[in-house]
């Protein structure tokens, strides 16, 4: 379908890509598919050739102004098919996919993209897929994967990259700036009363940033990751027992995993922090959602789900109620300086100890079949390449939940590194299976 899309950028788009230059790195969604037996190489190709079309070929050209609006412009293509030459054993298939991980990709110069296979010793391949978070949310790749193995993408006529001459592109840059204006008073506005409700946190937060280490912290890390899959039936069983959804119990294993990791306030209280998608038909940016924070007792939790269910159900209501002023600030992104955005990453994700939990639910069969036929295996991941334990010791850690339901199972992963803790994946593999077995779940270790 070929269509004509506005192709200036979201704030929240553009505020992603201001982040990671001011931060010199940025997150990345990673999907891993495993095949026990062989792959398909052509239809992987086809696949790959599909991807490039929809909301994962475009890149963004930044404005001929200052301050100004950047925008999508046509992404070329991502190459060939990456297909490793060497075969590897089937245990060091995790150690390939966080080398996919820091294989770079760039939602300016490209790619913003890039999909890879490796061949086992004695059969079977993994397939892996890294995409910029700039470029799409996890809302959005899901459907350009979809869209991908049907065969039934989007092309969105995007530009080619600097097609505009000079002039035009400072006139047509130039009016969008001006019709921007009329939004920063409710911009302010916003900002201000944000400023206002925050105010405490943000200074307890700056009270209590952590002072950067030793040099040796600044060397990129391997942040642990745990993948397993639980029968969807077993899931929602315990969900419904416990009176809650497949998303609250979600929440639920985060909050255990929480308590046991010791990422929980004084008074033993987790933080969750879940994305709410805003994404509708036809949406083109690459990021559209929110976030509501939810504090719940991993205790409780273990008994009755309904606690967490009524604090999610009450801060979707506020979110509805004041996504206008929450979001009016963002107007703002295209004039924040760099220095501010690094100050900002000091505090604001200073303030508690978020854990993230990412339920996309029911997931269109298709996403498991990226060369047409169904993988053995899918995990998925957010991850940051090049981050530091320094940065991880001012931001106060990370955790990061993230599921969905394929093939009859509920696909799990979890990222976690808590700033002075053994950051292992032994260590954290023992903390995911203490606390699915607190709930009475039997996972399956995706090894």
């Amino acid at each position: 379908m070929l269509e004509s899309a506005d192709n200036t950028l979201a704030y929240m788009d553009q505020g992603s890509y201001l982040a990671l230059r001011a931060l010199g790195r940025g997150p990345v969604i990673q999907y891993t598919w495993i095949y026990e037996r062989g792959v398909d190489l052509d239809g992987l190709r086809r696949f790959h050739r599909n991807l490039s079309g929809g909301l994962l070929g475009r890149v963004l050209e930044t404005s001929s102004i200052p301050c100004g609006r950047h925008r999508w412009v046509a992404w070329p293509g991502s190459g060939e098919l990456d297909v490793a030459d060497v075969e590897i054993r089937r245990e060091k298939v995790w150690d390939w996919v966080e080398q996919r991980a820091n294989t770079p990709v760039d939602p300016e110069f490209g790619p913003p993209w890039h999909l890879g296979v490796q061949p086992f010793v004695g059969g079977g391949a993994a397939v892996n897929l890294v995409v910029s978070h700039t470029v799409a949310d996890a809302a959005a790749l899901i459907l350009s994967i979809n869209d991908a193995v049907l065969g039934t993408g989007r092309y969105l006529n995007y530009p080619p990259p600097r097609s505009r001459p000079l002039r035009a592109a400072l006139l047509q840059d130039t009016r969008t700036a001006i019709r921007s204006l009329g939004a920063i008073p409710a911009a302010v506005a916003g900002a201000a009363r944000t400023a206002r409700l925050q105010a405490a946190d943000l200074t307890d937060s700056a009270r209590s940033a952590a002072a950067v280490r030793t040099s040796e912290c600044r060397q990129p890390v391997v942040v642990p990751t745990v993948s397993v899959a639980i029968e969807l039936a077993e899931w929602n069983a315990r969900a419904k027992a416990l009176n809650g959804t497949s998303n609250v119990l979600l929440a639920g294993v985060a909050t255990r995993i929480g308590a046991i990791t010791g990422r929980v306030d004084d008074n033993g209280m987790a933080m969750l922090s879940l994305p709410v998608s805003e994404r509708t038909e036809g949406d083109t940016r690459g990021n559209a959602l929110n976030t509501i924070t939810v504090i719940a007792d991993p205790q409780r939790a273990l008994t009755d789900l309904g606690e967490i269910r009524r604090g999610i159900k009450t801060e979707l209501t506020r979110l509805g109620a004041n996504r206008e002023w929450m979001l009016a600030p963002l107007a703002l992104t295209p004039f924040t300086p760099k220095f501010l955005l690094k100050r900002l990453e000091k505090l604001v994700l200073k303030v508690g100890k978020p854990i993230g939990s990412s339920n996309t639910g029911d997931m269109p069969e298709a996403v498991n079949r990226p060369d047409g036929t169904d993988a053995d295996f899918f995990t998925s991941r957010l991850v940051e390449p090049g981050i530091t334990a320094a940065d991880f010791d001012r931001i106060g850690g990370r955790m990061m939940l993230a599921s969905g339901n394929l093939h009859g199972k509920v696909c799990m992963s979890v990222v976690a590194w808590e700033p002075g803790a053994v950051n292992t994946k032994a260590a954290l593999m023992d903390s995911v299976k203490r606390a699915l077995d607190d709930y009475g779940l039997a996972p399956t270790v995706m090894e």
